[in-house]
């Protein structure tokens, strides 16, 4: 078994390469002149895992013509961040499904594929073959508790991310609550924690995804006004779109505390453990 990646997960693949024994292919990128990608690959023998996070369109591209140039070899397809997960529904006539039509394209030539911390679970049934789901969950938990935290409450924004945040403070036993919002007016809006209170605590607010951090941002004002004596926030996969992480902490957001899903300056936990695991299980 062989791990290769796309340009985009190099660093995650090193890692998992590391963490499970395997060799890592050595792969060379570059473009034509009207724009048009390329790459080349070293050898990849009979068995490869082909690791490559849809995080826009050049890397779902370039992660398609790896495939193709690892055919031939039983592969197995790592997503650390699925992309157009997020469109998995069609609200008006004349839209595509995306998740539908993504995933169509990634299961051809492939044997199985392993995602991590999907936004919806639903859209795995769009996939033509097995797929194993992955949960970092527990790797922020620990993380934040080699950080130095103690007896933080961990929040999620919402109450759909409520099991997320659940299972981040069950490795070490420590409270977890969601936001609930409550609009006081078209134009004002109230968070608070459903259940517990935030006033003198640590909080940290905990999603798979930040995206724009516009509903985080509010949230960490609001509960700085509640008495929380700080706010940090955690995902799996940091998007940061628009200016995001500057918001966040322009917001009074002490730090922010992503995976190597997406590859950023503050990934400070790796998938690359739980993504071996998974491999060794199937």
């Amino acid at each position: 078994m062989k791990v290769i990646s796309t340009e985009y997960s190099q660093i995650l693949a090193a890692r998992l390469a590391k963490a499970s024994g395997f060799d890592l292919v050595d792969v060379r990128f570059s473009r034509f002149p009207d724009g048009e990608l390329y790459l080349k690959t070293g050898q990849t023998g009979d068995e490869v895992l082909v690791v490559g996070s849809v995080a826009d369109s050049d890397a779902l591209v370039q992660l398609i013509l790896l495939m193709d140039a690892c055919r031939g070899a039983e592969i197995t397809l790592i997503l650390p961040y699925l992309g157009y997960a997020r469109q998995d529904k069609q609200f008006s006539p004349g839209e595509p499904l995306s998740a539908r039509a993504i995933a169509g394209i990634l299961s051809g030539g492939i044997s199985r594929a392993i995602v991590v911390n999907v936004h919806d679970p639903g859209v795995l049934r769009f996939f033509g073959i097995p797929v194993q789901s992955l949960s970092l969950a527990p790797e922020i938990g620990r993380y934040l508790k080699d950080a130095g935290f103690r007896e933080p409450l961990i929040l999620a924004p919402d109450d759909g991310a409520a099991l997320f945040a659940a299972e981040v403070a069950a490795v070490n036993g420590w409270d977890s609550d969601h936001l609930e919002k409550t609009r006081i007016s078209s134009e004002e809006v109230s968070m608070s924690p459903r259940k517990l209170c935030a006033e003198s605590r640590d909080v940290v607010i905990v999603d798979d995804i930040i995206s724009t951090g516009g509903t985080l941002a509010t949230a960490a004002r609001l509960l700085y006004e509640q008495g929380a004596r700080n706010v940090y926030a955690a995902c799996v996969h940091g998007v940061f779109a628009g200016g995001a992480y500057s918001h966040l902490i322009a917001s009074g957001v002490r730090e922010v505390y992503c995976s190597d899903t997406l590859e950023r300056g503050c990934s400070v936990y790796s998938a690359a453990g739980v993504i071996a695991d998974g491999i060794s299980r199937c």
